[in-house]
């Protein structure tokens, strides 16, 4: 294949263009007649759930991380109109797709946990009592 016909995500996948599909409708917003006539807006279409060219684990990762914006086919849409320019949808939504499944198969860090300083602690505690105090001095009869 040649390197031009594959969208590259990271070091280790590639995808082949040929798994994208894109549709093309009627941008909304501002644009007057050129916005009625031309389908600048872009949609890209990738099939995660089915996709030959993923292995088991990515396709899984992806899933999980990626779940609220495939549908229940396991198809990954998104949609770009930022530009008046079909081509230039088109370039935008293969960035934001190379982007997206880069982001999607970083692996995470493992949160340490930590505890707070003493000094915070400390901190906490004496503007607890301050507060006790003070409600403290209201319930006091004054007379």
């Amino acid at each position: 294949m040649d390197d031009e016909r594959l969208v590259p995500i990271n070091e280790a996948l590639q995808i082949p263009v040929a798994e994208l599909s894109f549709r093309f409708s009627t941008s909304s917003g501002p644009g007057g007649q050129h916005v009625n006539k031309s389908a600048t807006r872009v949609t890209l279409l990738f099939d995660v759930a089915h996709s030959p060219s993923l292995p088991d684990e990515v396709r899984a990762r992806l899933l999980k991380r990626l779940a609220n914006r495939i549908d229940k086919d396991g198809v990954l849409q998104l949609h770009v109109q930022s530009s008046r320019s079909q081509h230039r949808n088109r370039d935008t939504a293969v960035s934001i797709f190379q982007k997206l499944l880069a982001d999607a198969l970083k692996p995470r860090k493992k949160r340490r946990r930590t505890q707070p300083p003493a000094a915070a602690n400390e901190k906490r505690l004496q503007e607890k009592k301050r507060r006790g105090e003070r409600k403290q001095d209201r319930s006091q009869d004054w007379s």
